[in-house]
């Protein structure tokens, strides 16, 4: 089995300059846990939420509510995405795909194909397949 064919096509992505609140939106609204950020259609990161939640400020903070929501309204995601991004390829086995996720500790992997993204490939797309392969 190849990646293309248990992958999510056409991911959602975003820019570096979007905000902490906008990405924070986005995964909530639409239920992922990662968003592959591209720069003039180059992948240059990925954000995931648990980056998004290492980034809030503790509740021992002395700010205001105001002053926190000011601050992360400007906090872009350039500031805390994660660079370079483990990848794999839309023909790439999901075998080897799912070894790199293993291997690097990492949730999900963008797909490319000629350098442009093409999908997601997560652990629960793997752990999908190997159970409808199951039946």
């Amino acid at each position: 089995m190849l990646v293309h064919e248990i992958m999510t096509p056409q991911p959602i992505a975003i820019s570096p300059e979007t905000t902490l609140p906008e990405a924070m939106r986005l995964m909530k609204q639409h239920g992922f846990r990662r968003l592959p950020v591209l720069k003039n259609k180059k992948l240059v990161g990925i954000v995931t939420d648990r980056d998004l939640k290492e980034a809030m400020p503790s509740d021992a903070t002395s700010l205001s509510i105001w002053e926190l929501n000011f601050l992360l309204s400007k906090l872009e995601v350039s500031e805390i995405m994660q660079s370079p991004v483990f990848t794999v390829t839309e023909n790439m086995p999901v075998e080897d795909a799912a070894r790199l996720m293993l291997d690097k500790k990492i949730g999900g992997l963008p797909v490319m194909n000629k350098g442009v993204l093409t999908g997601m490939i997560t652990t629960s797309d793997v752990l999908r397949a190997f159970i409808d392969g199951e039946e």
